[in-house]
C-alpha cells in the first residue's frame, strides 16, 4: 500500500526551528509510519495560509500571530511545537536614545502597519514600565532582509540602524552573543506584553476530514522527533547538518542548542495558549475573532 503523501509549507526558510519535521523525514520516522512527506520554503510569509485555504497544501506553520491576521473559518489548530523569547533587539548604544525619546532606526524583514504597530507597542510598553513616553513619530522601521545582525553592524545608504524587529532569541541573541555586540533585548520579560514567538501547526478541518489518520500519524511521529532533538542534542546537530548540507559552525551550533531547549513536545491544541495575544490584538485593532471562531479553530 503506498505511503499517504502530505505537503507541509513551512513559514520561512528552513532552520533549527523545524527540526522535528527535519528528524522526521532524514530518518526516515514518516516514512515507517506510512506517510510522504514533501516540506516547502514559501516565497512570501504568508503563502501558507492561502495555499491551506485554497486545499493546495496540507499543513502549514506560522507565528500564532497571523493564526488570527490569517483567520478564515476552516482552520484548525494542531499545537505549538517551538516557543522561543522574541522582540525588539536594541544596541546598548542607543538605548539612551530610546528612553530620550530620541528618532530612532529599527532594520526589521517585514514594515507595514501591523508588523509596525506590534514593535512598537513592544517598545511602548518597555517605556511605560521604565517611566517614560515615546512617540511613534519618533521610532522609524525601516524594511530590509532577515540578516538583522548584519544590518546593525553595516546600516544602510541613510545611515546607522539602532535596532532590529522580529527577532527570536535562538538566533539574534545567540548571534549577537557570538559577534559580541553589547545589547538589550526587549522581550516579553522587559516589556509587559504576550510573548508570539511561536511556531504552530495548523491545517484545516475540511482536509482533517478527509486525512485524519494520516495527520494524526503526523502529529505523532513529529511529537516523537521533537523529543529525540531535545533529549540528543549531538544527535540533533548532526541529523540538521545532513539534511540541509550547511557546513557545521560554532554559531550555528549554539543556535541549535539553544533551540532545542524551547521545543515542544507533545504536540497538541491547547486554546488557552494563546489567548492573551487574542486580547491584545483585539486592542490594538488588528484582529478581534469571535469566541465562537476562536474555539472551532482548536477543535
Amino acid at each position: 500500500m503506498p505511503n499517504t503523501a502530505l505537503t507541509l509549507t513551512l513559514e520561512w526558510f528552513l532552520n533549527p526551528d523545524h527540526l522535528p519535521f527535519i528528524a522526521g523525514i532524514h530518518t526516515g520516522a514518516y516514512a515507517e509510519a506510512g506517510l510522504d512527506i514533501n516540506m516547502i520554503e514559501p516565497t512570501e510569509h504568508y503563502d501558507g495560509f492561502t495555499e491551506l485555504e485554497a486545499g493546495n497544501i496540507d499543513l502549514h506553520v506560522n507565528e500564532p500571530i497571523h493564526l488570527f491576521e490569517h483567520y478564515f473559518e476552516d482552520l484548525k489548530a494542531l499545537g505549538c511545537f517551538f516557543v522561543t523569547d522574541g522582540g525588539v533587539l536594541i544596541k546598548q548604544s542607543s538605548l539612551d536614545k530610546l528612553h530620550q525619546n530620541q528618532p530612532i532606526r529599527i532594520t526589521t524583514p517585514a514594515a507595514n502597519p501591523i508588523t509596525n504597530k506590534i514593535g512598537f507597542e513592544i517598545l511602548s510598553r518597555y517605556a511605560k514600565k521604565n517611566g517614560f513616553v515615546l512617540d511613534a513619530a519618533n521610532v522609524s522601521f525601516v524594511e530590509t532582509d532577515f540578516q538583522h545582525l548584519e544590518n546593525l553592524q553595516k546600516g544602510d545608504e541613510a545611515g546607522e540602524f539602532d535596532g532590529a524587529w522580529l527577532c527570536f532569541y535562538n538566533f539574534e541573541g545567540i548571534e549577537a552573543n557570538h559577534t559580541g555586540l553589547d545589547y538589550t533585548f526587549i522581550d516579553q520579560h522587559l516589556s509587559p506584553y504576550p510573548n508570539f514567538s511561536a511556531l504552530e501547526l495548523m491545517t484545516t478541518h475540511s482536509i482533517w476530514e478527509e486525512k485524519s489518520e494520516a495527520l494524526t500519524q503526523f502529529v505523532s511521529v513529529s511529537t516523537a522527533m521533537a523529543q529525540l532533538c531535545i533529549d540528543n542534542p549531538e544527535q540533533a546537530r548532526t541529523i540538521y547538518y545532513a539534511y540541509t548540507g550547511e557546513t557545521p559552525s560554532a554559531l550555528m551550533d549554539d543556535i541549535i542548542n539553544d533551540t532545542l531547549k524551547r521545543l515542544i513536545a507533545p504536540i497538541q491544541p491547547d486554546s488557552e495558549r494563546w489567548t492573551a495575544l487574542r486580547e491584545m490584538l483585539a486592542t490594538l485593532d488588528i484582529a478581534n475573532i469571535s469566541d465562537a471562531h476562536y474555539a472551532k479553530l482548536w477543535q
